[in-house]
């Protein structure tokens, strides 16, 4: 069977239900970004020194996130799809990944520019293509009916990303350069 179906040729494709919809329209711009988020985690994955510590394993972690990511997509193109109770649990948990990494890092008490490593730029570039994720879903919210389990994920796993970065940078020895206001 080929890739290709030549249903979106004129601009419209289909949710799960088979209602046709634009290409521009809000939900349809929300699972692409989402989408985007997916393959941005991706290139953090493959650029990743597996890095290790007190049982922490962000490439482990991530490649959750990306099947996680999966499932969010399906339930933004099933406008009837039932919410994802999981994500509640899926929060704490990056809550507690967080609080593991930030032990064993110095204090954050400045502004850091995005960067450092090459893992470190990769994990912050995923962290800015999950806040626009975020910021398309309640925009979308306000319109229509969105999990709200998803848009409180995908806060807390723009918090995860910013962490994994600089823990990434720490761990490769990599420094964080402080934003100087002029």
């Amino acid at each position: 069977m080929p890739i290709y179906t030549r249903t979106g040729d004129k601009g419209y494709t289909s949710f799960f239900n088979g209602q046709r919809i634009s290409k521009s329209d809000s939900r349809v711009d929300v699972y692409g970004t989402i989408d985007e988020l997916n393959s941005a985690i991706g290139m953090a994955i493959a650029e990743l020194i597996r890095i290790k510590d007190k049982g922490l394993s962000i490439k482990s972690e991530l490649e959750r996130i990306q099947n996680d990511l999966l499932d969010i997509g399906s339930a933004l193109a099933n406008p009837a799809s039932k919410p994802l109770n999981y994500l509640e649990k899926r929060v704490k948990e990056f809550e507690d990944f967080i609080d593991q990494m930030t032990k064993q890092m110095p204090i954050l008490k400045n502004f850091i520019l995005p960067g450092g490593g090459k893992t470190g730029a990769l994990l912050h570039f995923a962290r800015t293509v999950c806040r626009r994720a975020e910021r398309n879903l309640v925009k979308l919210s306000e319109n229509g009916k969105i999990d709200n389990n998803i848009i409180i994920y995908i806060n807390r796993l723009s918090d995860l990303l910013f962490t994994m970065a600089r823990f990434a940078n720490f761990k490769e020895k990599k420094k964080e350069i402080i934003w100087f206001k002029k």
